[in-house]
This record gives C-alpha cells, sequence and structure tokens, in this order.
C-alpha cells in the first residue's frame, strides 16, 4: 500500500500523485474520463484536481466541463469520501476575479456541478493583485465557516502577496492556506525555486506543482524528427530546440534505464523529492497513459540521481 503524503497544515492525506481534470470534457469525453478516474482510484490514487474554467478553452464548452464529469463519476461510484477534490476559483467564463462575491457565487457553481456539499481544496487559480488579500481571505474563510470548503490553497502568486495572505489570515485568525501550486519541472524551475519554495518551506505549504512532466516533453516521446498527435505538441515541442532540454532528456533515459522505468516517471520523482512538495499534478486522457504516473509512488530515487537530473536541468 502506497503511504500517503500529509498536505500541509491540513488534516488532508494525498496520494503522492495529483490527477489533472483538465483533458476531462475536453480531449477525454466521458467514457474515457470515468476509465481514467476508475485505473487512477485501483492504484490508489485519491487526489483528483481540476478548476471551474475547465475547459472553457475548447470549441463548443463553456467551462465546468471536467467538474461535471468528476461530479457524475463520485456519484456513480459513490465514493465521494474517498477523494480529495480540488478546484479552482477566478477564471472560468461567468466568474471571473476574486471579489468576495464572485468567489462565493463560483464555489456554489462548483458545488453544483461537482454535485458535492464541500470541496476539500479550493484555490485561487490566478491572483488578482487589484483585490486587496482581505477580500481574497475574508471571502474564503466564509466558505470554510459555513462548510462548503474545508482547506484552501493558491496558485499562481507572487511571493509578496502570498506572504501578505499568510500574515492576514494568521492575524486575524482566520481560514490559512495550507497548499501552493505552482509551475514547475525540470525544464521550469526558477517558477517556483527561490523565494516561493522557501516561502513555503517556512510556511508549512504543501506545493503541488502544475505542468509537472512540461506539457508532454518530459514524457520523452517527444524527440527530433517524430512528430506527436497531442493537443499540447506545441507547447512540449518548444523544449527539444534548447540544450537543456536535450540535457535533461540524457539524464532522464540513462535513469529510467537504471529503474526499467518509463521517463515521465522519473521526472515525476525528481519532481516529489523535495520536502515541500507533496503531490505533483499530471493528466492522462487514456488508461494507457496512467501506469507510467502513478508509478512515481513506488519510485525512489538516490540523491546522486537527483543531483544528476538537477545539474542537467540548470
Amino acid at each position: 500500500m502506497t503511504s500517503l503524503r500529509k498536505l500541509g497544515s491540513s488534516d488532508l492525506e494525498v496520494f503522492p500523485l495529483a490527477l489533472g481534470g483538465d483533458v476531462f470534457g475536453w480531449t477525454a469525453d466521458e467514457a474515457a474520463s470515468f476509465a481514467v478516474l476508475d485505473a487512477y482510484t485501483a492504484a490508489g490514487g485519491n487526489f483528483v484536481d481540476t478548476a471551474d474554467s475547465y475547459s472553457a478553452w475548447a470549441e463548443g464548452n463553456g467551462g465546468g466541463e471536467s467538474e461535471t464529469l468528476i461530479g457524475k463519476w463520485v456519484k456513480a461510484r459513490g465514493n465521494r469520501d474517498d477523494v480529495v477534490i480540488a478546484t479552482k476559483v477566478s477564471q472560468h467564463p461567468d466568474f471571473q476575479g476574486l471579489t468576495a462575491a464572485n468567489i462565493k457565487a463560483a464555489a456554489d457553481a462548483s458545488l453544483r456541478r461537482l454535485d458535492t456539499d464541500h470541496i476539500d481544496l479550493y484555490y485561487t487559480h490566478f491572483d488578482k493583485p487589484e483585490v486587496p488579500v482581505e477580500e481574497i481571505i475574508g471571502a474564503l474563510d466564509e466558505l470554510v465557516k459555513a462548510g462548503k470548503v474545508r482547506h484552501i490553497a493558491a496558485s499562481n502568486i507572487s511571493p509578496a502577496r502570498l506572504r501578505a495572505s499568510l500574515e492576514f489570515s494568521d492575524r486575524e485568525g482566520l481560514a490559512r492556506y495550507v497548499a501552493l501550486q505552482p509551475h514547475y519541472n525540470l525544464v521550469s524551475r526558477d517558477t517556483y525555486e527561490g523565494e516561493l519554495q522557501d516561502l513555503a518551506d517556512a510556511s508549512d505549504l504543501a506545493a503541488v506543482p502544475y505542468f509537472a512532466l512540461a506539457s508532454g516533453f518530459l514524457t520523452g516521446k517527444y524527440r527530433p524528427g517524430t512528430t506527436v498527435d497531442s493537443a499540447r505538441a506545441e507547447g512540449a515541442g518548444k523544449h527539444l530546440g534548447t540544450e537543456r532540454g536535450q540535457k535533461v532528456l540524457a539524464a532522464l533515459d540513462e535513469i529510467a534505464r537504471a529503474h526499467d522505468t518509463e521517463v515521465a516517471t522519473v521526472a515525476l520523482a525528481w519532481l516529489a523529492a523535495p520536502p515541500t512538495v507533496a503531490a505533483p499534478i499530471a493528466s492522462a486522457r487514456t488508461v494507457e497513459q496512467l501506469p507510467a504516473l502513478v508509478a512515481v509512488a513506488e519510485l525512489e530515487l538516490t540523491r546522486t540521481e537527483i543531483g544528476r537530473l538537477t545539474q542537467a536541468s540548470v
């Protein structure tokens, strides 16, 4: 049995790989989404990450498709108490921003789509510096007090705004962020390392990194001369032309061979190694993509291997 990880200062315990819900209702239809969710939980997974805006960018979608599918799946499986559901506010086309009124209205809309009475982890999706942290934290605290949200978290936030939020929560005795969702992976380290990571460490915040596989680049399927049929191919492909991208792939290949495992598993294991990281986020649109992701729970890299990847990714 894979040991779960404590999420920051909260009472939530999560599998060391969060399943990204951005593909549900986008590149994975209902049947495919249910199959992936079933396979993930069968492997011991319990941490599903979505947002109210997923997947408003897809033609014909209005936002909320992912939450709706997750809600239907949980209802069908009767497993609400076994799954930690994280969602986010600020980007839904009908619920833009982080004013107090919008946060509360968006949360109610998410609860309806998820067909549940509570959200386990509620993130501010993108910080809105024009809204005072006092207003944001105040609204989130009301949701916690009402039982609609168990814990709060922040994504895409500057160290200064994060610090101000934590200080306000502590000073006023209000709900306090327990997790942070930064963009972080082997080819994007400065998006978390440094001030943000130090703050997470000092404040007992769990990091739950997104773009953990750099839009698929760190799966190793993007190689010179190959064409990949994926909605994310352009984003992943840009790393191929960089010296760092090539060095990282070479180091990943070498370590994956040594462990007889997938390149993606090694990339996730490097990401999951720092004490502040609770669970990287990765998504799978097919069941076949899942084993390499959940295998991170069983792979422990040596200090030398972590160092080799860290050096390659400089």
